[in-house]
């Protein structure tokens, strides 16, 4: 379903949450003295994805890897640039990274060694989805998906029902399919229903700026391994989709287990287009954070596991929320605001499958409580 106009959060209670949480998370870097920004081990953290992306591979190509040791590296590209996604362009994207927007700027160009477009991931992620978390509709991170169905209130077919067996496959589509055709699609679709502020003109400029840098990233990828370092071009592509089969997996995952679970919501607006909530607790009730105990997991998937701090505090760089948490839960707690968390990520894996589970076997959307 679509949903037309502009969607308003209003709240008759007009609580104080949001703007007591803020002035404590304000009070907590003002006494640590610390940036709401990047710190040293976030640029090391930058570094070694970076790295493990890059010179995989160079090796690749330098010392002409066959099989299956070519698997290997290319597998090594595919974790490491799914860890840039979500732990550097993320950030920087957000405006978290730096103080600085240059640097932002720069970094959040790290989402072309993925193959994607930062114009188009601002308008899905920060204005869409961030906005209208988990609004059937207006939030572009929900939308069925071919035959992925991620919201209650769309309509159900036969092999929904299947969704949590052949989920893992069309996970593993995502990024490549967003290589060859999602960015140029959602440019004139987001021009089109006016999410998009370009005018026609920059538009159409925006579109072969967005082509020029997939020609590259294919050519790079793809061809010229083949063309100038004589690598059997089966063997490139066999890799290329291998990489991003992973990216895939990892980032739909991941994103996924944090809105797509048992325990949110996934309200709708009245007649008047009004989401009768507040914004801020409107995203405690379709945000949960995941694994908030595993420090490795934290490293990796860049905070995205603390996502409930994120939703509420985007321009906060990751490291700081394992200790933003909990202020957010003692304040949660102080108004009587659902704060969700599933303990590990085994658990918050067997809750998304179990959503779409639920999902795929509605009789119809009028029967799920929202």
């Amino acid at each position: 379903m679509k949903i037309k106009g502009r969607v308003k959060f209003v709240s008759q209670d007009k609580t104080q949450f949001f703007p007591i949480l803020k002035q404590r998370v304000d009070e907590y870097f003002e006494k640590k003295k610390l940036s709401k920004h990047a710190n040293a081990s976030m640029v090391f953290k930058t570094f070694i994805l970076l790295t493990g992306y890059i010179l995989p591979f160079v090796c690749l190509l330098t010392f002409q890897v066959e099989f299956p040791g070519s698997l290997l590296l290319w597998t090594v590209m595919g974790i490491c640039v799914a860890g840039i996604g979500m732990s550097v362009m993320h950030d920087a994207n957000h405006s978290a990274y730096s103080s600085n927007e240059k640097i932002n700027h720069l970094i959040g160009h790290t989402l072309n060694l993925a193959g994607g477009s930062v114009h188009n991931w601002k308008l899905q992620h920060n204005i869409l989805h961030h906005t209208y978390t988990n609004i059937s509709g207006m939030d572009e991170d929900i939308q069925d998906r071919l035959v992925l169905k991620f919201s209650p209130h769309s309509k159900v077919k036969w092999y929904h029902k299947f969704q949590p067996i052949y989920v893992f496959f069309f996970y593993g589509m995502l990024t490549a399919y967003w290589v060859f055709l999602k960015d140029l699609i959602q440019i004139f679709q987001f021009s089109k229903n006016g999410v998009s502020p370009l005018t026609k003109k920059e538009t159409v400029i925006a579109v072969l700026k967005i082509s020029v840098f997939k020609l590259i990233y294919i050519f790079t990828l793809l061809v010229m391994p083949t063309l100038f370092f004589n690598i059997p071009f089966i063997q490139v592509l066999t890799g290329f989709f291998l990489m991003h089969f992973l990216e895939g997996v990892i980032l739909s995952f991941v994103f996924q287990m944090a809105h797509t679970v048992e325990g949110t919501t996934h309200p709708l607006p009245n007649e008047q287009n009004t989401i009768e909530n507040d914004w801020a607790i409107h995203q405690m009730n379709t945000t949960v954070d995941f694994s908030p105990r595993s420090k490795i997991i934290s490293w990796y998937v860049g905070g995205l596991n603390f996502q409930v701090e994120h939703h509420l505090f985007p321009r906060i760089c990751h490291v700081h929320y394992p200790e933003i948490a909990k202020i957010v839960k003692q304040t949660a707690d102080e108004f009587g605001v659902p704060y969700l968390v599933n303990d590990t990520f085994l658990k918050a894996l067997k809750s998304h499958l179990s959503a779409l589970k639920k999902f795929g076997t509605l009789p119809n959307a009028s029967e799920v409580i929202v």
